[in-house]
């Protein structure tokens, strides 16, 4: 159901997602991942209690060393796939 809005009183605010033929499930995955990419959840955690700028860099830095060693990882097990085999005789 399209609405038309003519002033900008009458504009929906935040999120919205529209259910098309009675199906609430697609609208609703539809909405999580809106709220998602958003980042409005991990915005309301944040707020529930102050953090110490200290804390705050201390975590962006594990944060950030936990996604390189990750990624160490992942180039590990595809380079040593990739270079696995035996070099033959020529």
């Amino acid at each position: 159901m399209k609405r038309n809005y003519n002033s900008a009183k009458d504009t929906p605010r935040g999120l919205c997602v529209e259910v098309r033929n009675g199906d609430f499930n697609k609208a609703m995955r539809l909405f999580k991942k809106k709220v998602q990419e958003a980042g409005i959840i991990q915005e309301m955690r944040a707020r529930q209690e102050y953090v110490k700028p200290s804390e705050l860099r201390k975590k962006a830095k594990a944060a950030g060393r936990a996604r390189w060693l990750k990624k160490q990882a992942k180039m590990d097990i595809f380079g040593d796939n990739l270079h696995s085999g035996k070099k033959g005789k020529r």
